[in-house]
């Protein structure tokens, strides 16, 4: 991506201004990037010429720095723009930044000198002086030398190559080789430290994933749970039912064949020749014998007859439903005598928030009251909710209220 501009536009040409213009103290400005994005900003401008200037490079980043000099023959203005990229800077960040040196310099117009450094060696001052000086139009010691040549007086000895060492210069030197070590390791640490804690983070929010995996996993066990009772419930009461049904039906057939049985027919054509012969007596006459016929013999088998006892019960109720119904009229009673209730039945207190599945069940919110209850099972009771509509609900849902 090219290098962007228009983010810090009124300072960064505010800045090259100051620079440009003959008559201004700032002498020189320095540019870079903010954090890892391609928005150019001032990093800083100051008055103290090259020296200054080549304290304020890091080796970490990359800078582009435009000042103003004296060219040492003419004593003219001169500018001077150093591309620098420190040891310090990735390979991807150099890669990524080389396409912006023409961007720059178009922004930063007027440089006489163009210098791309990468270390302290190549921003040395007296090595820029020389480069400003060679790019000069005229080179303007070669006519001072040549005319000094045309007096014939004697000449100077020959003068020592030593140079003087400027004690500053060099504290200057060792301080700034020991700020950029120390500004390496607290980049280091810097990095570190934002390394681990992106690691917390992470980890962080793992675990809260894990956490609400968990919970949910939780919930539909428990709503699997729910639509199992349910469904348990309903088959017992479907088979309930059909029990019941086939119950009647065996019965009213065993009703209508005990009144069309051939012997209920014997047994009343017996009562009626018994009440005959009562009521008309006959005189007294000698018996005689008399043989006996199949249809005698048939009646007197019937007569010998006896009815089984009728069954007083067909169907018996388990002593589980026994033992529940009974268990249910304790709990009715007692509830609805404690608590003055018994307009109402048994009475519950809703302890969590429910929605009924379909129309068989009834929909709370916590605290609501349910009246009526029934306790048809152990996990399913049925009674009226809130908006007066009666159905089915979780038991553990509620608490009784006593």
């Amino acid at each position: 991506m090219a290098a962007n501009l228009s983010r810090n536009g009124p300072a960064l040409q505010e800045a090259y201004v100051r620079v440009v213009t003959e008559k201004s103290p700032t002498d020189w400005a320095l540019f870079t990037y903010e954090g890892n994005s391609n928005d150019i900003r001032v990093a800083g401008t100051g008055e103290g010429g090259l020296e200054e200037l080549v304290e304020e490079l890091n080796s970490g980043k990359v800078m582009y720095a435009f000042c103003r000099v004296k060219d040492p023959n003419s004593g003219l203005p001169k500018f001077v723009l150093i591309n620098w990229t420190g040891e310090g800077v990735n390979d991807v960040r150099k890669g990524a930044c080389a396409n912006h040196v023409s961007t720059m310099a178009n922004f930063l117009k007027g440089a006489h000198v163009t210098i791309n450094a990468r270390a302290e060696e190549d921003v040395e001052p007296e090595c820029i002086m020389q480069k400003v000086a060679k790019a000069s139009g005229a080179n303007y010691s070669f006519h001072r030398e040549s005319s000094s040549f045309q007096d014939a007086g004697p000449q100077a000895p020959v003068g020592s190559v030593y140079q003087k060492t400027n004690a500053a210069s060099e504290i200057k030197r060792v301080g700034k080789d020991s700020f950029w070590a120390k500004a390496e390791k607290e980049e280091e640490n810097r990095r570190l430290e934002e390394k681990r804690r992106a690691d917390e983070e992470h980890q962080r929010l793992e675990q809260e994933r894990r956490e609400r995996e968990l919970q949910e996993a939780a919930r539909r066990e428990q709503r699997y749970q729910e639509q199992q009772s349910k469904a348990s419930y309903q088959s017992r009461m479907y088979e309930q039912q059909q029990e019941a049904g086939s119950r009647d039906r065996e019965e009213q057939e065993s009703a209508g064949q005990r009144a069309t049985h051939p012997r209920e027919i014997f047994k009343q054509k017996e009562r009626a020749m018994s009440t005959t012969s009562i009521s008309s007596p006959q005189p007294d006459v000698c018996e005689e014998p008399v043989p006996s016929t199949p249809f005698m013999v048939q009646a007197e088998e019937e007569a010998t007859y006896e009815e089984p006892p009728e069954q007083e019960t067909l169907y018996e109720e388990s002593p589980l439903q026994v033992q529940q119904q009974g268990a249910s009229a304790e709990l009715i009673d007692h509830y609805a005598q404690g608590r003055g209730l018994s307009g109402q039945g048994l009475c519950a207190r809703a302890l969590y928030d429910y929605q009924a599945a379909d129309d068989t069940e009834i929909s709370f919110d916590p605290e609501n009251l349910i009246t009526g209850i029934e306790v048809i099972d152990e996990g399913w009771w049925r009674g009226y909710g809130p908006d007066g509509h009666f159905g089915m609900f979780p038991a553990n849902y509620v608490e009784l209220i006593e």
